[in-house]
């Protein structure tokens, strides 16, 4: 069954509402990436951060405070019309909510726990609830009221891209109307010091799939789809298809050959009843670390042996762990939505000096153009530690 994406809200370094996003990432403006210091002891490294204050939780939810939820906020606000109306038609008990996280409030957690250290007492403002896995979507149904299934899925970074498969799985068994999905996850030292000590941390901008990659850049997101099963007033762009697998190959580096990736985007086009022709667009999960990059390029290539137009965005966003699968399926909306009204595409931001050793693939430039007649499909690809693989295809709804 096909669903709408009726409305998008989304927050990251590229900007705080999806005009702004899908203006500098289709100029693919990396300005949003900053060398900081204090993430890592004794490196300044590039971090994709949200700057500026950011809503304020509640003060009946001040249980709730963390920067995850308020990041959140932004995303729901921006189309809060939206949920409203949502809420109104079909009711509270009919509206779900599904997202993806990678560490929650652990940035709250790890620094109330600090204090306990030094103090022998956690601080005033701390409060479990904070680090909890499941606290967005607790904090989302919390603020709006909603009575439908409320949960949040962790399985790092495909998390928000398996929060939308879920979601349309809502609507497919007909426990909801419509689903609030996507993801968030924000900057904190735990992460950045967690992929330093794997030696997977750039101490430069990020650069996928080039003979120089040496790692990624960590950033922070949150993105929020209204999903529902009717088109309503809003934009025609529907999740066509998705395809998962576990190739279970080692705890943290992907199968070399590319047979889990490859296996998610076969599934993904299948149940699009797409032949891999017919995608205009492969929004690449593109870390820049060296096994990635080399399995993902093999699985391209031999999906798409006569090449398809692609770039990894994560030199624009870093990356957003638990909220990528999301923001790049984003990327896609952005691209058929009429905040993209040249038609452009993401561009492959990098140094263009290929690896000899990875099958060359069609790099998106600042002169391609998405067709402008429909129907289009685009295809996101999110991987993650364990094997786990997600595949996406967002298109013009038929």
């Amino acid at each position: 069954m096909t669903v709408w994406l009726n409305a998008l809200g989304v927050i990251c370094a590229l900007g705080r509402d999806k005009a702004e996003v899908a203006r500098n990432l289709f100029a693919g403006d990396c300005s949003g990436m900053r060398s900081e210091a204090g993430w890592v002891t004794g490196r300044s490294l590039p971090v994709a951060a949200v700057h500026g204050e950011l809503a304020s939780i509640p003060p009946e939810m001040i249980e709730q405070r963390s920067r995850n939820n308020q990041l959140l906020l932004e995303a729901a606000l921006q189309i809060r019309p939206d949920i409203d109306r949502a809420i109104q038609t079909y009711g509270p008990g009919r509206v779900g909510v599904v997202l993806g996280t990678s560490t929650s409030g652990i940035d709250e957690a790890s620094r109330g726990l600090a204090h306990y250290v030094r103090e022998h007492e956690f601080p005033d403002d701390y409060d479990y609830q904070q680090q909890e896995l499941g606290a967005p979507a607790n904090f989302l149904a919390d603020w709006l009221q909603l009575s439908g299934p409320a949960y949040v899925i962790s399985t790092a970074c495909t998390s928000s891209a398996r929060a939308l498969m879920s979601a349309q799985r809502l609507l497919d068994l007909g426990l909801c109307d419509a689903v609030l999905c996507g993801g968030v996850d924000s900057l904190c030292k735990l992460t950045l010091n967690g992929f330093s000590a794997l030696e997977a941390v750039s101490g430069q901008r990020c650069n996928p799939f080039s003979v120089n990659r040496n790692g990624i850049n960590i950033g922070e997101a949150a993105v929020l789809f209204l999903m529902s099963k009717s088109a309503g007033d809003g934009p025609s762009i529907a999740l066509l298809g998705s395809g998962a697998s576990s190739d279970a190959h080692h705890i943290s580096a992907p199968e070399p050959t590319g047979r889990g990736a490859l296996q998610a985007m076969r599934k993904a086009l299948s149940r699009a009843n797409l032949q891999p022709s017919q995608i205009g667009y492969l929004n690449l999960h593109g870390t820049a670390t060296q096994h990635n990059d080399a399995m993902e390029s093999l699985a391209v290539s031999a999906l798409f042996p006569d090449g398809v137009p692609c770039s990894s965005t994560k030199p624009m966003t870093g990356h957003t762990l638990g909220a990528a699968g999301a923001l790049e399926a984003a990327f896609c909306w952005l691209s058929l939505s009429a905040d993209n009204p040249e038609h452009a595409l993401p561009p492959h931001v990098w140094d263009g000096q290929p690896d000899p050793d990875l099958p060359p693939l069609n790099w998106v430039t600042p002169a391609h153009r998405l067709a402008s007649i429909a129907p289009r499909y685009l295809m996101s690809n999110s991987f993650a530690f364990g094997g786990n693989n997600v595949s996406l295809i967002i298109g013009d709804a038929p």
